[in-house]
C-alpha cells in the first residue's frame, strides 16, 4: 500500500505509518503525516485530507511566511496550530548556514537540531497534545523544517535508520515537481553543489545526520514530558 498521500494541491504529502521499526512492527497508518504547505489545496484536496482522517495541522512557517502567502480560509473541522520552527532570532546560529548558503541542506539540520531542540520538541509535544484524528505537519516546501520534525520524531519512536533517509528521499525526489507548482526554480542543482563542495552529497549529509543525531541527548533537551514521550513512541497510543 501506498504512504502517498493524493490530494489535489500537493505533491509531497504522505503518510509516516507504514514504517518499519527497530523492535518489528510498522507505525500504524492514519496518524501522522507530513506536507508541503497547504495554501494551494482546491476543495477536493480538503476533502482528501478530511477523508484520510486528519484533524490538526502543524505549521512550521515564520509567521511573516504565513502573512505573506495570505493564508485563506480552511475549514472548520480543521484545527491548525502554528509553531515557528527555525528560531531566526538566534542570530549567531542563522549567520553562518545564511552566509555559507548552506540553508536548504541536510547540512544544517542536525547543528540546528543541537543549537535549539526546544524548537523541533514543541512541534513533537504538539503532535503528542493534538485533539482526536490524524496531525499533518508541514513548512512552505515540506523538506527541511518538515524534514528535521520527521526525523526526530521517526528517531523517537524508533524506525530504522535507513528508512527514515528513504523518506527524507521521497521528498528529494519530489523537489522537480513541488518547485514547479510553486513557480520556482528547483534549488536541487544548487543544493547538491554546495553538498560536493564539501566533501558530500545531500542524501549522504542527511544519513550522516541520521547516524549522528543522540535521541536521547535530544529527549534530554527538547522540553518534552514524560506523557509527550509516551504518546509519541507509542504513536498517539496506537502502538503498545
Amino acid at each position: 500500500m501506498t504512504r502517498e498521500l493524493l490530494v489535489d494541491g500537493l505533491v509531497n504529502a504522505r503518510d509516516l505509518g507504514g514504517l518499519p521499526l527497530v523492535r518489528g512492527g510498522t507505525t500504524p497508518r492514519g496518524v501522522v503525516f507530513r506536507s508541503e504547505n497547504l495554501d494551494r489545496v482546491t476543495d477536493a484536496g480538503w476533502a482528501s485530507l478530511r477523508a484520510a482522517g486528519i484533524r490538526t495541522v502543524i505549521d512550521l512557517r515564520q509567521p511573516s511566511e504565513i502573512e505573506a502567502a495570505g493564508r485563506g480560509p480552511r475549514p472548520t473541522w480543521l484545527t491548525t496550530v502554528e509553531i515557528d520552527h527555525d528560531g531566526l532570532e538566534d542570530t549567531v546560529f542563522w549567520a553562518d548556514y545564511w552566509e555559507t548558503g548552506l540553508v536548504g541542506t541536510a547540512l544544517y539540520y542536525l547543528p540546528h537540531l543541537d543549537a535549539m531542540p526546544e524548537r523541533t520538541g514543541a512541534v513533537l509535544a504538539a503532535i503528542a497534545n493534538a485533539g482526536p484524528g490524524g496531525v499533518l505537519f508541514h513548512c512552505a516546501g515540506g523538506r527541511d523544517r518538515t524534514g528535521i520534525v520527521a526525523l526526530a520524531l521517526l528517531s523517537v519512536v524508533g524506525v530504522r535508520p535507513e528508512t527514515i533517509v528513504d523518506d527524507y528521499l521521497a521528498t528529494v525526489s519530489s523537489s522537480a515537481a513541488l518547485f514547479a507548482a510553486m513557480g520556482r526554480p528547483d534549488p536541487e542543482p544548487r543544493i547538491e553543489e554546495l553538498c560536493r563542495a564539501r566533501g558530500t552529497t545531500n542524501a549522504d549529509a542527511f544519513r550522516a545526520t541520521v547516524a549522528g543525531f543522540d535521541v536521547e541527548r535530544f529527549v534530554d533537551r527538547s522540553g518534552l514530558t514524560d506523557v509527550e514521550l509516551e504518546a509519541l513512541r507509542t504513536w498517539r497510543g496506537t502502538l503498545t
